[in-house]
């Protein structure tokens, strides 16, 4: 039985959310109406997983988050509206520790019932059978646990900015047609954002590869995951709205609901959006980004990287990758929130590398010959 903890100032959405998880096998759930009566509940009714409201009135849904993070560890789906704002705030809760997120329906949310209803029960499921990081703001639980005054803030994460631009060596240039020499491509899912700040602010500037992501994600919150990674990293971070050419210097995220593939130009390879296709189950797809890259430049100068994640998304193009003569990373499952989508390609034989996070930026310079 997985005991949830339901916290949202609405009465409506509070009554939708009870209305799913009470149908649904496997739960007993509980109600709190904002912040202050959900930190209650939480030591009353010690939930396995609590689905937590960004905006509520007496405490944010942030600050409820970062107290929950501190006093009682345990998996947080955020429940975020589609706005800029919501992007933002989301991004930082996942920071702070939540596993997961869930966008709220746009208007009634009784008529989008049927398409939430299974995202936010498998997002729920997925979160109670998480890794939390034990480390995680080990000091101030510590602190909590020994009856020290109101949990201290988490530490801002430095910014790298102004971006230091070098100039690439002449063995690290592209290539006379205009191709860089290779990619890196990786991809990421549950717990997939503050994996991307940890390794690809480790990323040097004078890097020679462009990287591509496809992280799993709605429209709405990739802008601002772009904006925060372009704060993180010595690298410049673009969203891929249009054909861009791919040059070394740059990350390029893939647009959410949509997919990313690489095609050749005469100039070079390029990032294109595309629509998302139905024979994709997640978007934006790994398996698909792979497969485009491979169809475009030799095996052997493409990495792979697949990181935290629910399913088995590019684990299969991958494994292909990999026996077709390229190089694929995936990070180990003591680190990965969700170790599905890795563990899948470590399954598939197809991980040259298996490496905790920490260790996963160091590996792509060795591959890519930048260390």
């Amino acid at each position: 039985m997985t005991r949830l903890l339901v916290v949202d100032d609405s009465a409506l959405m509070r009554r939708v959310l009870g209305e799913v998880f009470q149908n649904e096998a496997g739960f007993e759930v509980a109600f709190a109406r904002d912040g202050v009566e959900a930190l209650e509940r939480l030591h009353a009714f010690e939930p396995d997983v609590v689905t937590l409201d960004v905006q509520m009135p007496r405490m944010h849904g942030l600050d409820c988050l970062d107290r929950i993070m501190v006093e009682r560890p345990c998996p947080v789906v955020m429940v975020s509206s589609q706005t800029a704002e919501g992007a933002d705030a989301t991004l930082e809760a996942l920071q702070l520790g939540a596993v997961d997120f869930v966008a709220k329906p746009d208007g009634a949310v009784s008529l989008a019932l049927d398409d939430f209803a299974p995202i936010l029960i498998e997002k729920v499921k997925m979160a109670a059978a998480s890794r939390l990081r034990r480390s995680h703001r080990l000091a101030e639980r510590i602190r909590a646990l020994h009856g020290a005054a109101e949990p201290q803030p988490p530490p801002v994460t430095p910014k790298l900015k102004p971006k230091i631009r070098t100039r690439l060596t002449a063995s690290r240039s592209p290539a006379s047609d205009g191709a860089p020499p290779g990619l890196v491509i990786i991809g990421t899912s549950t717990g997939g954002p503050p994996a991307l700040d940890t390794v690809l602010s480790a990323i040097p500037a004078d890097f020679p590869w462009p990287i591509l992501v496809a992280q799993h994600m709605p429209a709405a919150f990739t802008a601002s995951l772009a904006r925060r990674l372009d704060g993180l990293c010595a690298l410049e971070v673009i969203e891929v709205t249009r054909p861009m050419p791919l040059v070394a210097g740059h990350i390029y995220i893939a647009r959410g609901d949509a997919d990313m593939t690489v095609s050749r130009r005469s100039a070079g390879p390029v990032a294109l959006p595309v629509p998302s296709s139905p024979e994709y189950r997640w978007h934006p797809s790994v398996d698909r980004l792979v497969a485009s890259a491979a169809a475009t430049m030799p095996s052997d100068r493409l990495v792979g990287v697949l990181m935290t994640g629910m399913g088995n998304d590019g684990a299969r193009t991958m494994a292909d990758l990999r026996a077709a003569g390229g190089q694929t990373i995936a990070e180990s499952e003591h680190t990965a929130v969700i170790w599905g989508m890795p563990g899948e390609l470590v399954k598939a034989d197809g991980a040259d590398v298996v490496a905790p996070l920490g260790e996963i930026a160091e590996r792509i310079l060795d591959m890519v010959g930048a260390g």
